[in-house]
């Protein structure tokens, strides 16, 4: 633990939440030093640990058959840090009918549907939920932090406060008006909200040293 005479926090990232939420609209910004973030948005608290939440993204799976070597390059980037920890859900791609949109009804009073490929991350809300009350249990930090908008989350920030009786705080990839008012409800006892500065201010070396591996910041994220 650090000696600093601050209070110590830790902080679960809901990766793919981050990333539809606040990285998309930034693309310079997704080489992002996770900690760097964390130590900014939590300037009264030593940041000890960052869990980060994702799932492999599986060739195939979109128009871009260089993101998921892009994806795990980050990965192996981020864990040099020394202070992230990957969790890993899954990715699943699923073939649907679903209604046509606009919506078009057939001769027969029905709704058109079409066939979709529906892709889906599974398990990191549940695992980011697991991580934060276990490390309450045992009492690991002073602070729990969560970074995600995901409104799905409330039943875990309410179980922290009420069940087990720590602090808990709440990080928005989203801009106010259009943060989560149900996270909002719970009041956190810390709030903050990631700003283009913030992620243009957190970024990793555009060459970062894993062992004897050189991991670069892919073209397409400069």
């Amino acid at each position: 633990m650090p000696d600093s005479g601050r209070p110590t926090a830790i902080v679960y990232v809901d990766g793919f939440n981050l990333y539809r939420r606040c990285l998309e609209r930034y693309p310079a910004s997704k080489w992002l030093d996770l900690p760097v973030l964390m130590d900014r948005l939590l300037p009264k608290h030593d940041v000890i640990h960052v869990h980060y939440f994702t799932a492999l993204i599986r060739a195939g799976a979109g128009d871009d058959p260089q993101g998921p070597i892009r994806q795990q390059t980050y990965i192996r980037a981020l864990e040099t840090t020394g202070r992230v920890t990957t969790h890993y859900g899954t990715y699943r791609i699923d073939k649907r009918l679903m209604p046509k949109h606009p919506a078009e009804m057939g001769d027969d009073g029905s709704l058109i549907r079409v066939a979709v490929r529906k892709t889906e991350e599974k398990g990191s809300d549940v695992n980011l939920a697991v991580r934060m009350l276990l490390d309450a249990h045992r009492n690991a930090a002073d602070l729990y932090c969560m970074l995600t908008n995901d409104s799905d989350q409330v039943t875990t920030i309410r179980t922290l406060q009420e069940e087990v009786g720590v602090d808990v705080g709440w990080i928005s990839p989203m801009p106010t008006l259009r943060q989560s008012k149900d996270l909002k409800k719970t009041q956190p006892s810390h709030v903050a909200c990631i700003s283009a500065e913030d992620l243009m201010a957190s970024q990793l070396p555009d060459e970062v040293q894993n062992g004897q591996q050189t991991l670069r910041r892919p073209a397409r994220w400069r």
